[in-house]
C-alpha cells in the first residue's frame, strides 16, 4: 500500500506542473480552470477568475462521461487545469482525472501562487 507522499510523487511525476504566463496562454486557447478547494475556503478568498469549483472529493463524479452535472460539456480532451491552496490536491486531483482517461490535464499550483503573479480572482 503506498503513502500519501508516494502517491504525490507519482501524481508529480506524472502531471506536468504550469507557470502563470503558461496558463494565461492556455486560458487564452480555451483551457478550464478547476478549483479543487472546500467550499469554505472559496468562501474565504474567491477564486480564480471564470475558474470552475468542483470539491476534490467530487471531481472523479462531476468530471465522468456519466455525469449530468459536468458543467460546460467538459470532455477527455479538454485542456485543464487544476489548482488548489498550495498544489497538493490540485497534484491529487489531476492525477486521477489522467486516470480516468483526460489527456491534457495541468496542475497550476495554488491560489496564493496566482494572486502573487497578479492573476485575477472572483468571489
Amino acid at each position: 500500500m503506498a503513502t500519501i507522499n508516494e502517491l504525490l510523487d507519482i501524481a508529480n511525476d506524472s502531471v506536468t506542473r504550469v507557470d502563470f504566463d503558461t496558463a494565461n496562454e492556455m486560458i487564452l486557447n480555451g483551457a478550464y480552470i478547476v478549483d479543487v478547494r472546500e467550499e469554505s475556503e472559496v468562501a474565504q478568498s474567491g477564486k480564480i477568475k471564470d475558474a470552475i469549483h468542483i470539491p476534490r472529493g467530487l471531481i472523479e463524479f462531476q468530471l465522468s462521461a456519466e455525469s449530468t452535472t459536468n458543467p460546460l460539456d467538459i470532455n477527455k480532451d479538454s485542456d485543464l487545469l487544476i489548482y488548489c491552496a498550495a498544489g497538493i490536491r490540485a497534484a491529487l486531483a489531476a492525477k486521477t482525472l489522467q486516470d480516468l482517461g483526460f489527456k491534457n490535464v495541468y496542475n497550476l499550483g495554488g491560489l496564493s501562487e496566482w494572486v502573487s503573479s497578479g492573476g485575477a480572482i472572483e468571489p
